[in-house]
């Protein structure tokens, strides 16, 4: 294998180099989506576009069992050098590189049983990407999935690799007080949104979770008020920001600051408005997806580079897939490459020699989880004929 992508090294930086230079930002891929169609056409593939959105899908191989692997495309909106525009600092330049990479490299390999599919997904910076990809159909026929995400300096070691990513739970929740403003000379008369607002503060570290599992809650915006200071506000908009490690954690803690939101809204008297606005579910990381990954790295690069599952508060949506489809396996790995100074910096850079071992350790997964997968519908089949149970019930 090794061989093979080296002789593909060339094609493979000519590639990374087209989608670091032509970066888009979410829901807008659609010349990325052009060029990778292309691209993957030429090379004898049949790529099929998604319907619904930007982005695309391929299949290599043929038969079941079928597995996967997704890319993200979109690019961020920066100030770089003084210019706002689209810019690559979360490396799905080099994720899209690693997936189309695996697809050549798979392509010069010899043929193997089943189906490889390989999608690139959009919008995942706006943590709506995953969804409208799920709404495509694509995902149901596949048994296991993998992504790939490169990572900090301060998270991994550049050369090391993770099999997993336990990223956590994100919420946004938007919120409107709605009041009665009043003279300042006379505060009886009205509701101050601004020591609602306090209240909700304060109300905050009236919510308790399992201190063993990470989580925040704050206030993340507040506005009421205007340029009269004898005006006492009887409206205001609130943001506050919500993260757990656990999405089970996420939920607990969503019920109780909406039980202590409605308290305040009954105490002052007034409407408070709340409204989940973004968010991402936590990681649902599948052990044998994970070993999968781990025996792609030991075997790619040895068993000294392979690190335990890194666990770390950013958000991703790619974990939507395992959420929704509870029977799909699916981990992600991380690449070690030095991302310096760190993920969404205007300039970002890592080492590009490492996507060649991150084509590497995929391709292998994506094989291996093809075996497995064998393994277990064999294992089904087996259950199913000797009339065990299969999710309670009798098969028949």
């Amino acid at each position: 294998m090794k061989q093979e992508l080296q002789q593909l090294s060339s094609r493979i930086e000519e590639i990374f180099q087209y989608l670091h230079t032509h970066p888009e930002v979410s829901w807008q891929e659609y010349e990325t989506t052009d060029y990778i169609f292309n691209l993957l056409q030429q090379e004898g593939f049949h790529p099929i576009r998604f319907e619904h959105c930007p982005g695309l899908y391929v299949d290599i191989g043929q038969g079941e069992p079928f597995v996967g692997l997704r890319a993200d495309m979109d690019a961020l909106w920066q100030e770089v050098n003084g210019i706002w525009k689209a810019n690559h600092s979360c490396g799905h330049d080099g994720h899209m590189t690693m997936a189309i990479g695996a697809l050549l490299l798979l392509k010069e390999l010899p043929a193997f049983p089943g189906t490889i599919r390989v999608f690139f997904q959009p919008a995942e910076e706006k943590a709506g990407g995953a969804l409208k990809v799920l709404e495509e159909g694509i995902i149901d026929p596949l048994s296991y999935l993998f992504g790939v995400h490169v990572r900090p300096i301060q998270e991994i070691d550049d050369g090391h690799y993770s099999p997993a990513l336990f990223h956590g739970a994100t919420c946004t929740l938007e919120g409107k007080v709605i009041g009665e403003e009043a003279h300042a000379a006379r505060p009886h008369l009205g509701q101050n949104a601004i020591e609602i607002g306090a209240a909700i503060v304060q109300s905050l570290s009236l919510i308790h979770h399992d201190p063993m599992v990470p989580a925040s809650y704050k206030m993340t915006k507040f506005h009421a008020g205007g340029e009269a200071s004898n005006v006492i506000p009887g409206k205001a908009e609130f943001s506050i920001d919500v993260r757990a490690q656990e999405n089970e954690v996420m939920g607990s803690i969503l019920k109780q600051l909406k039980y202590q939101i409605d308290r305040i809204a009954e105490v002052y008297n007034v409407t408070i408005l709340l409204e989940e606005t973004g968010g991402i579910v936590a990681a649902n990381v599948h052990p044998q997806a994970q070993g999968i990954l781990a025996q792609a790295i030991a075997q790619a690069v040895g068993p000294e580079y392979l690190t335990p599952a890194i666990h770390t508060p950013g958000g991703e949506d790619f974990h939507y897939y395992g959420v929704k489809r509870p029977r799909l396996k699916t981990a992600m790995l991380g690449l070690g490459c030095g991302v310096t100074p760190g993920l969404h910096h205007p300039y970002m850079t890592f080492n590009h020699e490492r996507l060649f071992t991150g084509i590497e350790i995929l391709t292998k997964a994506l094989l291996l989880a093809l075996q497995q997968a064998q393994l277990e519908g064999a294992e089904e089949y087996v259950r199913i004929s000797s009339g065990e149970t299969v999710n309670n019930r009798r098969a028949i």
